[in-house]
């Protein structure tokens, strides 16, 4: 079985960034990166000593894999303009199924990683979760096989499985930093800095490495303080959406734990 040893990204964003970075340092070449916006392909090229186009018919053929990393929308478009015969192509999404890439290449797979990810915050990737799906045995060996010089966590998951996945992690890490930018607006209208929660977001999150989250619930709603909830939905009086947000997850709250 022939291992993996240089790439060509297909995108350029998020996600491609720190792919391309992390194998990077795992000593794998990055031969190309393409984007649909020359800057983008060609700052991601020149952080991996790679070549970049805009064009994805000068796209180079002698890859040993081809990772696309596109947003979902854009997926179903470029897929129907790739056509990379026999050559392992894998995309990076959390919802998109396997069978989107059958007719770019007879060898294909998905290769995501359960993380959110900016372009600015280099990340560890020796502790994330790479969830794998193929359309053969070899390919899946394969990609396992470099998965692991990234990662000490693979799993192998499968379409539906991987879009469970995908909801819980938006519930677990889109929503819950939709919630921090929420507690910003509020502190900054009373001129308090967020820094003075982070301790507590700290907290919060390494409780749940020891126990369940349900066990870790605190707060008015789960102590059935109906005082304090009163008077937290009244100060968001000018606020209705929120205050319609803080009825519904404190109600919420108090169905899943109730005491």
């Amino acid at each position: 079985m022939n291992q993996i040893k240089n790439i060509v990204f297909i995108g350029a964003g998020n996600v491609a960034t720190q792919f391309a970075l992390a194998f990077k340092r795992a000593g794998l070449q990055i031969l190309q990166v393409y984007s649909r916006t020359v800057n983008s392909a060609r700052v991601l090229a020149e952080k991996v000593q790679a070549e970049h186009t805009t064009n994805l018919k000068s796209l180079n053929k002698d890859a040993d894999l081809y990772l696309i990393s596109v947003s979902d929308n854009a997926v179903e478009e470029l897929t129907s303009q790739l056509s990379l015969k026999d050559k392992l192509t894998v995309h990076t999404s959390g919802s998109i199924p396997l069978e989107i890439l059958n007719k770019v290449s007879v060898n294909h797979g998905v290769f995501y990683p359960l993380q959110t990810f900016s372009k600015s915050r280099e990340v560890d990737f020796s502790n994330i979760p790479i969830c794998v799906e193929a359309n053969s045995a070899e390919n899946l060996e394969k990609l396992k096989s470099v998965a692991k010089t990234l990662s000490n966590n693979i799993y192998e998951v499968d379409s539906e499985q991987r879009k469970v996945l995908h909801l819980a992690a938006v519930f677990a890490c889109n929503f819950p930093n939709f919630m921090y930018t929420i507690a910003d607006k509020i502190l900054r209208d009373s001129d308090i800095h967020f820094d003075i929660l982070r301790p507590l977001i700290k907290e919060t999150a390494e409780k749940i490495q020891d126990v369940k989250p349900a066990e870790a619930q605190t707060g008015p709603a789960i102590r059935n303080d109906e005082k304090i909830l009163s008077g937290h939905m009244e100060m968001l009086n000018d606020f209705p959406q929120l205050k319609e947000l803080y009825k519904l997850i404190s109600a919420e709250i108090q169905k899943i734990n109730p005491k």
